[in-house]
Parts: structure tokens; sequence; C-alpha cells
């Protein structure tokens, strides 16, 4: 029930892991590693959990994430299939005190806002396309990229960070374990009925204890937590369906209208009809990689 810790391994002739990972579907895999993790998402949708964070992700969505920070990316249902181009290394790939050389501070200062997570909604089409074409190219040119791709991003003044401040990566084994075993549970049960005492049963918590062990791990209230799973449920059946918005509203867990589109619009600022309206008109744009890339190691997560 707690995520899985990952070791990735560098092939030989490089100190860093540069490659495609495609398969049908992303599963839901809540892990962690050492290492930074730049992802670019280049085919499918689905949702990601970030530290507290769960957010719809799309084509073109870049994220740099920071060591130790639990996360996983879930293809949603029918989505077709789900690829993204991730580059994972180490604080010393390039070694230990490189990032703290003065021409290279501004990186070293992106590095350190990463703990939180890092989303880049402004990156540009040559970024994206940077990154994309990262895991075809050979090792020296390879490196070179990957340092040019993390000085565009550290000069992203629009970079979001993904989690609450209320977040610490890597808290102690017992508090993540429990956290774990909560998100992995709602993850597959927030669409019905969700009664707190039994989430606090599940993790051996009285009700009370559970509540106050919730807010401090998460930085948010248990209930904060299923609402906005619930809504970034609605946010894909909105955009990728024709369902009619009570019928969202009853698939993504809340057997009232009323309270589906206040907590909609608390989240999201808009009225489901409005944010359907809205994303229907975005289109989606998939970065094509040059060359033929390194494909992801078998039985990895990203």
């Amino acid at each position: 029930m707690k995520p899985r810790y990952e070791q990735p391994r560098s092939p030989d002739g490089t100190t860093f892991l540069s490659y495609i990972r495609r398969e049908e579907a992303f599963g839901f895999g809540w892990h962690y590693h050492r290492e930074y993790e730049l992802t670019l998402i280049t085919e499918g949708s689905g949702t990601c959990y970030v530290g507290t964070t769960i957010a719809r992700y799309q084509p073109g969505d870049l994220m740099l994430l920071g060591p130790d920070l639990p996360h996983t990316f879930a293809s949603e249902p029918y989505a077709g299939m789900a690829e993204a181009a991730v580059t994972q290394f180490r604080h010393d790939f390039l070694g230990p005190d490189f990032f703290a050389l003065p021409q290279f501070r501004a990186l070293g200062g992106l590095l350190a806002r990463s703990a939180r997570g890092l989303r880049f909604d402004g990156a540009g089409a040559g970024t994206t396309a940077l990154v994309a074409a990262l895991p075809a190219m050979e090792a020296t040119a390879q490196t070179v990229a990957l340092l040019d791709v993390l000085g565009r991003l550290a000069a992203d003044a629009g970079a979001a960070a993904l989690t609450g401040p209320g977040y610490a990566p890597a808290p102690s084994s017992a508090v993540r374990n429990r956290v774990d075993a909560v998100c992995r549970y709602l993850q597959q049960t927030h669409t019905g009925p969700v009664q707190q005492d039994e989430v606090a049963a599940l993790v051996l918590m009285s009700p009370t204890s559970f509540s106050r062990f919730f807010r401090n791990a998460m930085g948010r209230t248990f209930t904060d937590h299923l609402n906005q799973l619930r809504v970034e449920t609605a946010c894909a059946l909105l955009t990728d369906t024709s369902l009619p918005v009570t019928e969202v509203a009853e698939r993504s867990g809340y057997r009232n209208l009323s309270n589906f589109n206040r907590r909609f619009r608390e989240l999201k600022g808009l009225r489901p009809t409005e944010f359907r309206a809205a994303h229907r008109e975005l289109p989606l744009q998939r970065p094509t990689p040059a060359g033929q890339p390194r494909q992801h190691p078998a039985g990895r997560y990203a």
C-alpha cells in the first residue's frame, strides 16, 4: 500500500536516463525516487497525483518533480495510447558542486523549487520539442540539451508549484504508509459513497485522530482532498464526453447537483457548463520527438 521506491539505472555513456514511456494506458503506480524527473506528456490524457495535488494532464503538459516526491500518472479510460518523454537525473549527475557554480545558480534555484513539483503551462513549443527530442540524442548532445532545457525552465516566470505549502516531501515512513494507503483507496473508490470513519479504520485510527493526522500530513482536510479528486474526475467527463451535467455529477461521486455545482465552482472558478465549453475549444497538440528515442525500460514507473 506504500509508494514503490524506484531506482532508475542510467545507460552506459551517460549519468542520467532519458526515454520514451509508451503504454496502452498508464496504471496507478504510486512511487517516488531520488532523481529529479522531467516529464512531458506527448500522447493521452488522465490524472496526475503529485504530493497533495490531483490534476488532469494532457498532451503538451510539462512537469519537473523533485526527489522523493510521491507521484503517478493514471490514464483516463478509453483515452487511447499513453506516451511521455521522461528524463531522470540526480543532483550530482554533473558533479557534486556543479549547480553551485555562479553560472548555474539559476538552475540550482529551479531544482530547489521542484521539491514541491513544478508545472510549466507557458513553456514554448521550442522547449517542449527539445524535451521530446532528448531520448533520441547521443550522450554529449543530450547533456547539453538538458542544460539548455533547465535554463529555459529556470527563466519561466509562470512556473506553478504543484503541491501545497503544507506538504513536505518524503515524510516519515509511518506517515507515508498511512497517507499512501488512503490515497490508493480513494483513487479506487472516490466516485462512490466514502465515509471518513471507514477510511480512518483502514489505517487503524479513530475518526478524530485521523482527521487531525490527514490535515497535518497533507496540508488540507480529508473532505477537501476528496472533493478535489471528484472534481478532477468530473473535468475529464466534461471534456471527453457529452454526458449531461447531472450524470457527470453522479459519476464523479456527487448525489446532489447543487453541491456538485458549488464544489466545482470553488475549485475551478467556472460552472461545469462553462468549463466544458472553454476546454472543448482548446486543441490538443502533441510534440513529435525526432529520430528513434530510447524506449522506457519494462516494468518501471515514470
